[in-house]
């Protein structure tokens, strides 16, 4: 127990001690006070934001200041590296939640509203009296950009910059943009951006120079020069393209895409405090988030066996049974068949069955959630192939070398193993302590150094009570996934079962995370590897989903690991299949838009 115990402590000074690393960075050591801000938007909805407030800033010594905006199903912490970056220069910073995203409530038109909350968040950063009035930037990022830029629109007298990350004009609802459209404007648009078919329809990311909309903003009717100067900042008709090296998400780890909306901003409002746009802290911030989420997936793991140790749940203890111990080891062509199979399938699965047809589900008022609804629509899909082809392997080789309800991991108990509903409540009621402990480390972490656990687009964040019911509905999809996924990978696929009765239980585990998440890593690396070498898609009709299934590749993984280190301590798989249900459904609806409003 005392060993149990130490593994707790441990993974909570991990957690704590990236919190805060990420506090000390985002509030530049002190010079920052980072706050959390709830207001409200036109139509009467609660709008999340964080405001980055420099010191020595009042109503006496107003700032210029810059609204931010992150893009599709992301959050407002999406945009640390330009919140950090801007606020320790002096300006005021109001970083954002679209409408439906992080803590922002829908708004009235959902998605297709074309501001998605930014024109509110707009006029409460300008009626802020230690802002600036005259000296209002706006920076958004994807569909943030057509966002700020619908809200500079509205507002033109508000707004003396615009500065767009991987975004466009005259999409989705963003306004157009002219040589005579009175602020300064700036492009930042990598050169493998996903999305330059829609943002700017390019097939070639750099070809946006040639583009008419890229060319009527700046006025010229040549093709537009990257980091020359158009106009002029004295009139506030300055226009500069940048195209930084790195991907559409990238732009929010590339000092170099930062850099580039930091100089604009500072070449057209004058900060407070000047420094060099290559100076730049923000990294530090990533890796003490990053940290804190390795802490908090260590919590999971630690706190679960601390209570394995427990009166109450030791029962659940077990050893785990293999093949071997009944009449004879899995030949390793076969366990390598199998692992093919179990990596493949997901992979090959993970456009077609989120969008049959090429179309994104439709939300309502049950599942609000459209992207979340494909996760589950695939999920389940892969769940059914999943027992298809577990109750055919076993009749046609499991059941001849002696399989049975000990082997698989359905029994439970350390003296006579047997599937019990007893046992299988304890197993869920342990989950459900694992969960709700993380989610409470989580939050705490949350009020008090204003940050979540991530690492990039990787993001486990707390849940309100609009999504924790939303929660509740995804979640037998997904439990049904990680039930299934526990047992192919805990009760037909035993790890090392081919070499000998030593297998570690980081072998197992490293094994099932790699049979969990290599399909996807592959298809991942596809996509990227010819991005990069060509500037074109391997999938060229799914810049978002292959996008999204870098979040996979990490979930995936982390399912692997945390079903095996169960299984290898209660030679069940129930406690890790529990655990993942809840953790997954929570990690996914979190992270997600609620696009549906009544």
């Amino acid at each position: 127990m005392r060993k149990a115990v130490a593994w707790v402590v441990l993974s909570l000074v991990v957690v704590f001690v990236g919190a805060l690393i990420a506090f000390i960075v985002q509030t530049d050591f002190g010079r920052v006070q980072v706050k959390e801000l709830r207001f409200m938007s036109a139509d009467g909805k609660t709008l999340s934001a964080l405001l980055f407030i420099p010191k020595g800033v009042s109503a006496q010594r107003p700032a210029p200041a810059v609204l931010t905006m992150h893009g599709y199903i992301n959050s407002r912490e999406t945009q640390s590296g330009f919140n950090i970056e801007f606020a320790r220069r002096g300006y005021v910073v109001m970083a954002m939640d679209m409408a439906g995203h992080g803590y922002s409530e829908q708004i009235r038109g959902g998605l297709a509203n074309p501001a998605r909350g930014a024109d509110s968040g707009l006029l409460y950063l300008a009626s802020l009296p230690f802002v600036d009035k005259n000296n209002i930037a706006v920076e958004g990022h994807s569909m943030g950009g057509w966002s700020v830029l619908s809200a500079a629109g509205k507002y033109p007298d508000l707004v003396k910059t615009v500065i767009l990350e991987g975004s466009s004009s005259e999409t989705y609802g963003s306004p157009k943009v002219t040589a005579e459209t009175p602020f300064n404007f700036a492009v930042v648009f990598s050169k493998y951006d996903e999305f330059s078919r829609l943002m700017w329809g390019v097939e070639i990311p750099s070809d946006i120079v040639k583009t008419q909309k890229l060319k009527t903003a700046f006025g010229t009717t040549e093709d537009v020069v990257p980091k020359k100067l158009y106009g002029s900042f004295e009139n506030e008709s300055a226009r500069k393209l940048y195209i930084p090296n790195c991907t559409h998400p990238g732009d929010h780890l590339s000092k170099e895409a930062i850099g580039y909306a930091v100089e604009f901003l500072q070449d057209s409002i004058t900060p407070p405090k000047f420094i060099d746009p290559k100076d730049q802290i923000w990294p530090w911030k990533e890796f003490g988030t990053l940290l804190a989420l390795i802490g908090g997936i260590m919590f999971v793991l630690s706190y679960g066996y601390c209570l394995l140790q427990s009166s109450y749940f030791s029962s659940l203890k077990g050893k785990p049974i293999g093949f071997k111990e009944v009449k004879k080891p899995v030949s390793i062509i076969i366990w390598l068949i199998g692992f093919a199979l179990i990596t493949a399938i997901p992979a090959f699965t993970f456009f077609k069955f989120q969008q049959p047809g090429g179309k994104t589900p439709t939300p309502n008022a049950f599942w609000p959630q459209s992207l979340t609804i494909g996760f589950a629509r695939w999920a389940t899909f892969n769940a059914l192939i999943g027992v298809g082809l577990f109750i055919l392997w076993h009749f046609v080789y499991h059941r001849r070398i002696g399989a049975n309800l000990m082997t698989y991991g359905l029994a439970i108990g350390s003296e006579k193993p047997k599937f019990s509903l007893k046992q299988l409540w304890k197993a869920f009621a342990l989950a459900v302590c694992v969960i709700f402990a993380t989610h409470i480390v989580l939050s705490i972490v949350q009020w008090a150094f204003k940050v979540d656990f991530r690492w990039w687009v990787l993001a486990l964040k707390p849940m309100d009570v609009a999504r924790f019911w939303i929660f509740i509905k995804f979640l037998p999809p997904f439990a049904l996934f990680a039930f299934v996924n526990s047992l192919v990978l805990n009760g037909q696929l035993k790890a090392g079962e081919f070499k000998s009765e030593t297998t570690t239980t980081a072998v197992w585990m490293v094994s099932s995370a790699l049979a969990n998440c290599l399909g996807i890593s592959i298809l991942v690396a596809l996509q990227v590897g010819k991005l990069l070498a060509t500037q074109t898609l391997f999938f060229p009709t799914q810049p978002l989903l292959g996008i999204v299934a870098y979040q996979f590749v990490f979930l995936t993984a982390v399912c692997g690991v945390i079903s095996s280190f169960f299984y290898r301590r209660t030679g069940s798989i129930y406690v890790g299949a529990f655990v993942n249900s809840l953790f997954v459904t929570w990690y996914i609806v979190a992270g997600q838009a609620i696009q549906f409003v009544a």
